[in-house]
């Protein structure tokens, strides 16, 4: 089962609730596996603690153009979708390897066979085993790379069968959100109760909604009830799978990098039911499977 926990924006409490979760189904009989697909800041290894038992360097296949055979047809320019190539009268075409998203289609549809696949580094992946038996993988993007969708496609072909995949998405609404959460079974959006918060939760529920994907929503740190979100839940029909109060216990701890419900264990009974109802909203329990 692949439960995908994302937010429309940073600093909502995401990986907060990410690990939690991983931690009370491990600590409650399950395998889990945590798949840190936020690559260019992972950081819940911080707090799961793996022993990295693999570190592999990440490629992606950009276009390499010989030379002596192009005939500077443009052939190639003209259908990448992701203006990688340009081409220029006279002249072999341009690569421009950060926009180059290695589909391969410009070696393919070459008429001179004038291109040729060539590695290039994006970044590394790291898998080891962390408290509780959770394995844990993630990604790590080079500095100034700005291709992340290829590296995380390549840190969730480590997903282990037979576990509880519990998949930590990056924030935002873009590309690398939607690589992270395209094959979910549940996505779970977590939120704040503020405008910015419901602003940037509307946008990612879109993207799911697109995606065809169920998802529940997670009201993180949240004093009272902050009407226009509320309304937004109930014309959209949103399910609430948990609400988790504005505890500044819970960010001092966080802060030191320790697992919320770990250190405040009355905070365990709220993911309990967040796990329960997860299994509600996708058909099929979490707990004891």
């Amino acid at each position: 089962m692949n439960i995908a926990i994302a937010s429309g924006k940073g600093g909502t409490g995401k990986t907060t609730i990410a690990v939690s979760l991983a931690y009370f189904l491990a600590t409650s009989g399950q395998s889990v596996q945590y798949i840190d697909c936020d690559v260019e800041e992972p950081n819940g290894h911080l707090f799961l603690k793996p022993k990295i038992e693999s570190r592999k360097t990440a490629y992606v296949m950009v276009p390499k153009i010989i030379e002596e055979k192009c005939t500077f047809c443009g052939e190639c320019s003209s259908k990448c979708q992701y203006n990688a190539l340009v081409s220029l009268p006279d002249i072999p075409p341009l690569v421009f390897p950060g926009l180059c998203h290695g589909c391969g289609l410009c070696v393919h549809i070459c008429p001179e066979n004038a291109i040729i696949e060539a590695k290039r580094e994006v970044g590394f992946i790291e898998e080891g085993t962390g408290i509780e038996g959770i394995a844990c993988i993630h990604g790590i993007l080079n500095v100034g790379e700005v291709m992340a969708v290829p590296l995380i496609r390549q840190v969730k072909e480590g997903s282990l069968e037979s576990r509880v995949h519990i998949i930590d998405a990056p924030p935002g609404t873009a590309c690398p959100l939607v690589a992270t959460i395209s094959d979910a079974d549940i996505v779970v959006m977590v939120t704040e109760p503020t405008p910015f918060g419901l602003h940037d939760l509307s946008i990612a529920v879109a993207v799911a909604e697109k995606l065809e994907i169920p998802l529940g929503l997670v009201i993180n740190r949240e004093r009272e009830q902050f009407q226009p979100l509320e309304k937004y839940i109930d014309d959209h029909g949103m399910e609430i799978l948990a609400r988790i109060p504005e505890d500044r216990r819970i960010a001092e701890h966080y802060s030191r990098g320790e697992i919320i419900i770990e250190a405040l264990p009355e905070l365990r009974p709220l993911f309990s039911d967040l796990a329960i109802n997860i299994g509600k909203a996708f058909g099929k329990s979490v707990i004891g499977v």
